[in-house]
């Protein structure tokens, strides 16, 4: 007799596969109807279990639930199947205990599904979630599927209570494993090849967004939030489509298909360019959708963190209460650290009576404060910087000033960057930033898109000059600009993106009224950034025409040749490989390649 999940597979994929058109559309729906099979063939499989064991299955007792996706409702077409047998020792025996989980397990395997499976008493599932954080997170969703359900949903409830008792004393270890991940798999609205389910802003921070909404230490998001997270289970399930497996990273292979199923792929463009902005398509998607996730955790622990600092809630923020049992509730208190910026509570946050629609400088002072503190930006002050009056024409004294602050707050910059980024403030200030926006890079050396690859290249450009001096503030000004710019010409068509580059930079720079003398060396860098690393490895530094050559392009100026050399250094040293060591060293930055560019640079620096 055929099992109650043989076939299981087949048949999520056949439920799954994407229109005539081979566009993937009512993703949440064939979300729903796989879950619906999947739980209705796992009761049956426990019916057919209990029968065929030698022994009688108590009705209360034991019992089978799910938890994770399958508990959550987002079983994709290759997911795996988390489940778990809860049972009280008193029910069952150890050896029956067994012979019952293979009856489940067995099929399961046999049916091609993978599984994580699970036999544990109620005590058992408390300690693991007390103990393990990220259990914690997938078992605050336990769904009964048969035997004794109502065993299976106190011990949901007993583990929700014990969560939101422990939650004030873990969030610091939730955030800090929210932070572990952005370390390891990094922001998924600037990875080339990004895992969609661990990187920031991927499937596994609305997870955490529902456990700190659980706790009732938050509220939990909705509107554009819950959009963003069916439109990443979209493509989740295309990668599944197009994979064959159950994997949820999105890499180079996968690209194309998956946009096309995604409905990115524009027709009437030839077949090669179709391909090209499609993936290019697929990234600005994955940015937007990565960026609204990110953010709504970051609101969500925001708002959960103040309540542990305020056990009773404000009735009104600027309020003074009189409680009726006397005493006085205190304002909050803002430390000003510039016009219109303030600290509070370990955030940088608008000042009482700052107006961003009449100050276009307020979101760069706020974003400069964020970096030199080492602070986030305060989720409502981003919502509120929106009304910014900011543009790219703007530009004055105080706001030059203060980009190129920005610019030199060295690694404070890229999260910093990645806030103001979320409300389009660079766009704005820049409109040339916007064709390179969440573009993926062609190159295998990058891991990062293009616009992430340079903001991680102005981090690594310091004041100190290779040969032992240090930069004037005019030179340093350029250098940060150059490095900003260095690859605003990698747009769609384009074959030689520095000279694209320099063109768009020196209408950028200019635009943004800087002086002559700087338009013209971040032009000139812009435009040569690839120079001293062509000629280090294409070149005979022993040659005196090679050394005559690379000095005439830099105008015969050291100080020009000096910030050649950092730019090239930084550029190569952030490039971020994903492939592995061997790439790194083929294209990024090595010792090797740091001595044959020194030596180009002193043969270079010989000739001036």
């Amino acid at each position: 007799m055929a099992s109650a999940v043989e076939g299981l597979k087949k048949r999520f994929m056949a439920m799954s596969q994407p229109d005539k058109d081979g566009v993937y559309r009512d993703g949440a729906a064939k979300r729903k109807a796989r879950t619906r099979l999947a739980m209705d063939s796992l009761k049956r499989l426990w019916e057919e279990a209990c029968a065929e064991v030698p022994f009688e299955v108590p009705s209360s007792g034991i019992g089978l639930g799910a938890v994770g996706s399958l508990a959550r409702g987002q079983v994709g077409p290759s997911s795996d199947l988390d489940l778990v047998v809860i049972y009280e020792p008193h029910a069952v025996n150890d050896k029956q205990l067994n012979e019952l989980a293979n009856k489940l397990w067995y099929p399961i395997w046999d049916s091609g599904l993978d599984l994580d499976q699970s036999v544990r008493t109620v005590a058992q599932c408390e300690a693991v979630t007390d103990r393990d954080l990220p259990a914690a997170m997938g078992w605050l969703d336990v769904v009964p599927i048969a035997g004794d359900t109502q065993l299976i949903a106190d011990t949901a409830t007993s583990i929700l209570e014990r969560w939101r008792k422990a939650a004030r004393k873990r969030l610091p270890e939730l955030l800090g494993s929210a932070k572990s991940r952005l370390d390891e798999f990094g922001r998924m609205a600037y990875i080339n090849q990004p895992d969609i389910k661990e990187s920031r802003g991927g499937l596994r921070d609305s997870v955490l967004v529902s456990a700190l909404a659980a706790s009732w230490l938050a509220d939990r998001p909705h509107g554009t939030y819950d959009d963003a997270v069916e439109r990443l289970l979209d493509v989740r399930d295309c990668i599944h489509l197009v994979a064959g497996k159950d994997t949820n990273l999105l890499l180079s292979p996968y690209q194309a298909k998956v946009a096309a199923m995604l409905g990115l792929s524009d027709p009437t463009l030839p077949e090669g360019e179709r391909e090209a902005q499609s993936i290019d398509d697929l990234q600005t998607l994955l940015a937007r959708v990565g960026r609204q996730i990110a953010f709504s955790l970051d609101s969500t622990a925001s708002r959960a963190e103040h309540s542990l600092t305020h056990d009773k809630p404000r009735f009104a923020f600027f309020q003074v209460f009189q409680p009726r049992g006397g005493g006085k509730r205190q304002a909050p208190t803002f430390d000003v650290i510039a016009p219109g910026v303030a600290k509070h509570e370990e955030e940088i946050v608008l000042a009482p009576g700052a107006e961003p629609a009449a100050d276009p400088n307020l979101v760069l002072r706020v974003a400069v404060a964020a970096a030199e503190f080492g602070l986030p930006i305060a989720p409502g002050t981003l919502r509120n910087l929106k009304k910014s009056a900011i543009g790219d024409r703007n530009w004055t004294d105080e706001s030059r000033e203060l980009f190129v602050r920005l610019l030199a707050a060295g690694p404070a910059l890229l999260n910093v960057w990645e806030e103001i980024d979320f409300i389009d403030v660079p766009g704005k200030l820049i409109p040339e930033w916007l064709g390179v926006r969440n573009r993926p890079s062609a190159s295998a050396a990058h891991r990062y898109t293009i616009d992430r690859h340079m903001v991680e290249v102005v981090t690594r450009l310091g004041r100190e000059t290779p040969s032992g001096g240090r930069y004037d503030d005019r030179h340093y000004e350029a250098l940060l600009l150059a490095g900003i710019l260095h690859d605003i010409g990698k747009r769609p068509g384009v074959a030689d993106h520095a000279a694209e580059g320099a063109r768009h930079a020196a209408v950028v720079v200019e635009r943004m009224g800087f002086d002559r003398d700087i338009v013209r060396w971040v032009t000139l860098l812009v435009r040569e950034h690839l120079t001293l690393s062509e000629f280090a490895t294409g070149r005979n530094p022993n040659d005196p025409n090679v050394g005559d050559d690379l000095a005439g392009r830099l105008d015969h100026d050291p100080v020009l040749l000096d910030m050649l050399f950092d730019l090239t250094r930084a550029d190569g040293s952030s490039l971020g490989a994903t492939s592995g060591e061997t790439i790194s060293k083929q294209y990024g930055w090595s010792r090797w390649r740091e001595t044959l560019v020194r030596t180009m640079y002193n043969a270079t620096r010989y000739h001036m």
